[in-house]
């Protein structure tokens, strides 16, 4: 007993370290012995001690979070008597002690949660032991208010648990006890929920009483818990889009139906303090949101009308509102949300009927335009007022109902407000020195994607009124640049008024959409569009002196929106807009608009090389202009355009200059440079040999001068570096963009064998920077990319293995030496590491997949480069824990294509590793088969069938008497694999699972393996099969013995394409009357148990 009370002691010194103590060791230290308590064998027994006479809320608080791991675990989980006692005893406590430290509260009621929810399907005598919830709540609801708010808690958290997918357990699990959860109690609890509040608003609370005010804020979060529910199984991601739809279940319809419930909320908002609002704001959120099949047309229509009476009533006290909206923020911003939710879930139609239509839609205008002339509060709040505006006007072209929508009277508001609260808060932010809100990119473009479609509804307020502030702010520009003693805030103030109207003239030309528009409209988008050139003319007149970023950003924009309307293979040439170019600039036709957009190109590339945003920006517009067919053979014409293809140096484009770098990664836009250069120079080139040397000259000098620095004996490294790494960022972009055969084998002849040492040597230099190997591999991968058949070599050119050996020998040569790095720490194992090991992956499947290399003749002719790089592939694998291969996508991607070629083309090799190796990789198959990602869920399908196939080849060959003896690997690997069942037994099974229990998104692909698998384990399928079968309830057990012998129908044992696509279509068949079978059955999930 003396040892209990020390170690007791002990343990809640080492607490209060843990969450005391401010020096680092002494925490660690803390934190080590914990860890190593919460493994012990009799953590259990400990922790109940702890709760029973710990005298410090931390050690309270330890006990229960060892307590809900020790429940959570999936393997050695605890027995169910075990679980039932901690449940029961957690409950007595917090009934017992109701005022514990909120913490400990909430980590004991997180323990409850737990274990009910993973205890959802235990069953004893026939009686489910973790469902009572709402009886064993009900005593605490009928005690004290501090007993109600624990018993409140305790359903919000069960709730949220249910809600909540974990890692640990099969989603399908979750599912089910999601489902479960939602059909046995959900609207019970959520019942309960609106009673207790409709009890708490009929009585005169004092709020001022801490408890009843958390009691109230407890009822709402459950509430809000249950209408946030994850009905049917699709929120997987909560950071996607915000406007979307409730579904709740039909049998909640009464609640819906039932006015009283949306009355409710709505009191209670004008009725309880300002800190609980928000609360209350995001279940009417939730509310309006609910589905639209729930109601029929007249139901809806009178939802409706009820919910807007509901806004109606909030509008028409502006005062409380505004009161507070300053007093908490969020309440602001969720009413915006309740806002845009009018629009999102019903139609303008439907709005546009409801008896108070014509006030409210005032209402709603005057919110805006007040809101927006308030710019500086809350601006992630405005984007649901804009996505309202936004949904309204875009709506307007397909409204039906006869009476007036009036958007026409306050959309232009609404415009007008947004644009001249952006121009008036210029003044402001210079004066006070505030934030700018052009600095966030991200936001503004997201408003001006929203205004685009808000400013085109009544077209003609918005031009007159851009070109009104346009031409004012432009002549006082002008007249203060041409003023001596005009100060430098005058001008700051006017080029900011001017980049928002830039950005706004981009967004509304790029809201023009062909089937609504007219010629008056294209006229004034020349109107818009002469004013921002000649602007354009302007700044860039003065650039050798001063520049303004932010304008030349806005402009970049401008000139994106502009290409993707009035440019291209799409676009009318006798658009009105062009008329407007000509009579005001002279601008006749496209080709001189394009020698614009080159003109511009340039300068930004001479006068911004150093400004990192700007170019890049530049670049991608040069980039998208080299895509488009006819474009990029106008733009090739042009002498602008030559003059680049001639002179693409440091001394005329600053940004291909090594010294002004301050970063090698900064020089990631010459790769999009190129790109362009090279879809422009193929444009004419032909088979000139003469042109293409000439245009890779600069290149050419490069690498000699490269090539001088590794000869010699000292070299600035720093220098070699930086030449090499932009080199081969200009020879990416180049070989991406040669994708025919004849462009591409100049390039090949070029590089190969000349300069291929160089590049050799940079790996094995600088194999430990990944700012230097990432280009280089990211090159080689691309010049082993088979793009568009671009690697054909002649019938007598032996290139095709020499592109190999070189291949093979980078990737060994990386490979081997970034093994000798040893441990490299977690947040920089991607960087330093996985990242190149990727690339490699990469390019060995590129080469290995590209056609081009018959890859029999390395072993006849005793050549160890095909060897090498498969060899140096399983070192680097072997070198990655399993859970890297998934965490990163780009190496999950990589890896797991290469695989499905290596087991395709090369599963001799395969079949001879070592038998550990052969384990990791079909564990990996077998983790790869439940990943998220669909793409490395086919491409492990695919590598499993190909598995599968050579093994019931080689057993099938291995029983036949036949003279040719089965080879020494294939033997190897049969015996493996005999060695070892289980692997491919749990690959059968968790197949079947995902195909009958989970919503499988690539069927066709999960049963290329299954048949292979059945076949090769014939009696544990049969065993599988029943355990489904008795899982099942005792009158469903015959409907789905029958699904199975209707599977296996017809097939027979061989893995023939005949064979293989009958079993795919009884899959179907399968899977459709197995979901049939089990919709009404909650039995299923015990199968799931087995299998997971």
């Amino acid at each position: 007993m003396a040892d209990h009370v020390q170690s007791l002691a002990q343990l809640e010194i080492l607490c209060k370290q843990l969450y005391e103590t401010t020096d680092t060791s002494t925490r660690l230290q803390a934190e080590k012995a914990l860890v190593e308590f919460t493994n012990s064998p009799d953590c259990l027994s400990k922790c109940q001690l702890l709760l029973e006479r710990g005298s410090s809320s931390y050690s309270q608080l330890l006990a229960a979070t060892c307590l809900t791991k020790l429940v959570s675990r999936t393997n050695n989980p605890l027995p169910l008597e075990h679980r039932t006692d901690i449940r029961n005893y957690v409950l007595n406590y917090l009934a017992t002690r109701p005022k514990l430290a909120s913490f400990v509260t909430q980590a004991l009621i997180q323990l409850f949660a737990r274990i009910t929810k993973l205890g959802w399907f235990d069953c004893q005598k026939e009686e489910y032991v973790f469902r009572n919830v709402i009886a064993d709540v009900t005593r605490f609801l009928q005690d004290s208010v501090e007993h109600c708010i624990i018993g409140v808690m305790i359903l919000s958290q069960l709730t949220n648990e249910i809600n909540q997918a974990d890692t640990t357990h099969p989603l399908t699990k979750h599912r089910k006890i999601a489902s479960s959860f939602r059909d046995a109690s959900l609207f019970d609890i959520f019942t309960l929920s609106c009673n207790l509040l409709k009890q708490a608003s009929g009585k005169s609370l004092n709020l001022n009483d801490e408890s009843q005010h958390g009691l109230l804020m407890q009822l709402l979060k459950l509430a809000h818990s249950c209408l946030n529910f994850d009905f049917i199984g699709t929120s997987t991601d909560e950071s996607s889009d915000d406007l979307c739809t409730v579904q709740i279940p039909t049998s909640w319809r009464s609640a819906f139906l039932d006015s009283s419930t949306l009355q409710l909320f709505f009191d209670l908002y004008h009725s309880i303090p300002p800190s609980l609002s928000p609360l209350v704001l995001s279940c009417l959120v939730q509310i309006a949101s609910v589905r639209r099949s729930l109601f029929n047309n007249a139901e809806r229509a009178k939802f409706l009308s009820h919910l807007v009476d509901g806004v109606k009533r909030v509008l028409e006290n502006p005062q409380q509102l505004l009161l507070q909206s300053l007093s908490d923020p969020n309440n602001y911003h969720e009413f915006c949300r309740l806002l845009a939710r009018l629009k999102s879930n019903y139609q303008l139609g439907e709005l546009v009927k409801v008896e108070n239509y014509p006030e409210v839609i005032r209402l709603v205008a005057n919110f805006t335009v007040t809101s927006l002339q308030h710019w500086e509060f809350a601006p992630n709040s405005v984007h649901y007022l804009l996505s309202l505006w936004q949904r309204l006007a875009a709506s307007v072209p397909y409204v039906k109902a006869t009476e007036p929508h009036m958007l026409e009277t306050y959309t232009p508001e609404v415009t007008k407000a947004y644009i001249t609260s952006r121009l008036e808060s210029i003044h402001i932010i210079l004066r006070d020195g505030l934030e700018d809100p052009l600095d966030d990119t991200g936001l503004v473009q997201q408003q001006l994607d929203q205004l685009s479609t808000i400013g085109r509804c009544e077209y003609e307020k918005t031009c007159a009124l851009l070109v009104q502030l346009f031409d004012q702010s432009a002549q006082t520009y002008q007249e203060l640049l041409q003023s001596a003693n005009a100060s430098a805030i005058d001008i700051a103030v006017q080029e900011g008024r001017l980049t928002w109207l830039v950005y706004i003239i981009g967004a509304v030309i790029g809201g023009r959409v062909s089937f609504a528009s007219t010629d008056e409209q294209d006229s004034m988008d020349g109107e818009l569009v002469c004013r921002v050139l000649q602007l354009m003319n302007l700044t860039d007149s003065r650039l050798a002196q001063a520049g303004n970023e932010k304008l030349e950003l806005a402009m970049l924009s401008f000139f994106e929106q502009f290409r993707k309307i009035y440019i291209g293979d799409q676009v009318q040439k006798s658009s009105k807009l062009y008329r407007r170019l000509s009579e005001v600039l002279g601008l006749n036709d496209e080709t001189m608009v394009l020698s614009v957009f080159i003109g511009k190109i340039i300068t930004n590339l001479k006068y911004w090389g150093g400004c990192e945003p700007i170019t890049s920006k530049t670049l991608q517009l040069l980039n998208d202009l080299s895509i488009g067919y006819s474009s990029v053979r106008k733009l090739v014409k042009l002498t602008a355009v030559q003059f680049m293809l001639n002179n693409h140096t440091s001394e005329h484009f600053s940004f291909l200059g090594i010294n002004n770098q301050s970063n090698l990664s900064d020089m990631r836009c010459r790769t999009t440079f190129y790109t362009a250069l090279g879809r422009l120079l193929m444009v004419d080139l032909g088979e000139d040999e003469d042109q293409f040397e000439q245009f890779m000259l600069p290149l050419t000098a490069a690498f000699e001068a490269v090539a001088q620095m590794f000869n010699s004996t000292t070299f600035n490294e720093q220098d070699a570096k930086r030449t090499l790494v932009g080199l081969v960022r200009d020879l990416r972009g180049i070989a991406f963009a040669f994708n025919a055969k004849t462009s591409f084998m100049m390039f090949f002849d070029w590089i190969y064998p000349a300069y291929m040492p160089i590049l050799q040597r940079a790996v094995e230099l600088w194999y430990h920077d990944p700012a230097c190997t990432t280009p280089i591999l990211k090159l080689m991968a691309e010049l082993v990319h088979n793009r568009s058949q671009r690697l054909q070599f002649d019938v007598s050119s032996p290139n095709g293995i020499l592109l190999f050996r070189e291949t093979s020998k980078m990737i060994t040569t990386y490979g081997n030496r970034i093994l000798t790095l040893g441990e490299v720490p977690k947040d920089q194992v991607y960087r330093l590491k996985l990242k190149g090991v990727s690339i490699c992956f990469s390019m060995l499947k590129a080469a290995l997949s590209g056609n081009y290399v018959n890859f029999g003749v390395f072993h006849l002719y005793g050549d160890d480069a095909l060897d090498n790089a498969l060899q140096t592939f399983i070192k680097l694998l072997l070198s990655i824990p399993h859970s890297d291969l998934l965490d990163y996508p780009k190496l999950s991607q990589s890896y797991y294509s290469l695989l499905e070629v290596l087991t395709q083309d090369h599963m001799n090799f395969i079949a001879s590793l070592e038998p550990h190796v052969i384990m990791y990789i079909l564990s990996s198959i077998s983790e790869g088969l439940t990943a998220l990602d669909t793409m490395v869920c086919t491409g492990c399908c695919s590598s499993l069938d190909h598995i599968v196939t050579y093994l019931f080849k080689q057993l099938s060959r291995s029983t036949k008497k036949r003279n040719t003896p089965i080879s020494q690997e294939s033997d190897r690997f049969l015996h493996i694999m005999q060695q070892h069942p289980e692997m491919i037994q749990q690959m059968l099974s968790t197949v079947l699972n995902i195909i009958i229990f989970e919503d499988c998104r690539n069927q066709w692909s999960m049963s290329r393996p299954l048949l292979g698998l059945i076949l090769l384990n014939e009696k544990y399928f049969a065993d599988l099969r029943n355990s489904i079968v008795n899982s099942q309830p005792p009158e469903k057990q015959q409907a789905m013995h029958l699904c199975f012998e209707n599977l296996m129908e017809g097939i027979e044992r061989n893995l023939l394409t005949k064979n293989r696509d009958r079993f795919t279509q009884n899959l179907s068949v399968f899977r459709r009357e197995v979901n049939d079978s089990m919709k009404n059955s909650t039995y299923g999930v015990n199968s799931n148990d087995m299998m997971s």
